[in-house]
C-alpha cells in the first residue's frame, strides 16, 4: 500500500510540473484557469529560486520508508528529471536556468492568452 502512495505522490509530481510548463496552454481554452495555473508557477519559480524542496519529495520519501523501499536525499527535479536532461547533478546555476525557463515559457503563453483574449473582446464588438 505504501508503495503505491509513494508512486501516486511521484505521480501528482511530475503532473504539477508538466501543468506548470504547459498548463499555460489550457488558457487559450479555458481562460479562467488562470485562477489555478498562476500560482502553481508562483510556487514552482519560488521553490527553484529558494533551493527549498518542495513539500511532495518528503512525502513520497516517507512512503518509500514505510514500503521499506530506498528513499532519495535530493529533491524531485534532481532525482527524476535531472538525469533525463543534464548528466551531472544540479547547482544552484542550474535552478536558475530552470526558473528562467518556467518565466519566459509561461509569459509566451500568457502573452498569447491575452493577445486572443483581446482579439476576441474586438470581434464582438
Amino acid at each position: 500500500m505504501y508503495s503505491l502512495l509513494s508512486d501516486f505522490v511521484l505521480l501528482v509530481h511530475f503532473a504539477f510540473i508538466v501543468f506548470v510548463l504547459g498548463g499555460g496552454m489550457l488558457l487559450l481554452r479555458w481562460p479562467r484557469f488562470v485562477w489555478l495555473h498562476f500560482p502553481a508557477v508562483v510556487w514552482a519559480v519560488f521553490i527553484e529560486v529558494s533551493g527549498w524542496v518542495c513539500p511532495l519529495t518528503p512525502l513520497e520519501n516517507y512512503f518509500r520508508a514505510l514500503a521499506g523501499g530506498n528513499v532519495y536525499h535530493t529533491g524531485f527535479v534532481e532525482r527524476y528529471l535531472l538525469p533525463l536532461i543534464y548528466p551531472a547533478g544540479l547547482t544552484p546555476a542550474i535552478q536558475m536556468l530552470l526558473a528562467a525557463v518556467v518565466i519566459v515559457l509561461n509569459i509566451i503563453i500568457y502573452l498569447l492568452v491575452v493577445r486572443r483574449h483581446r482579439r476576441g473582446r474586438h470581434a464582438v464588438r
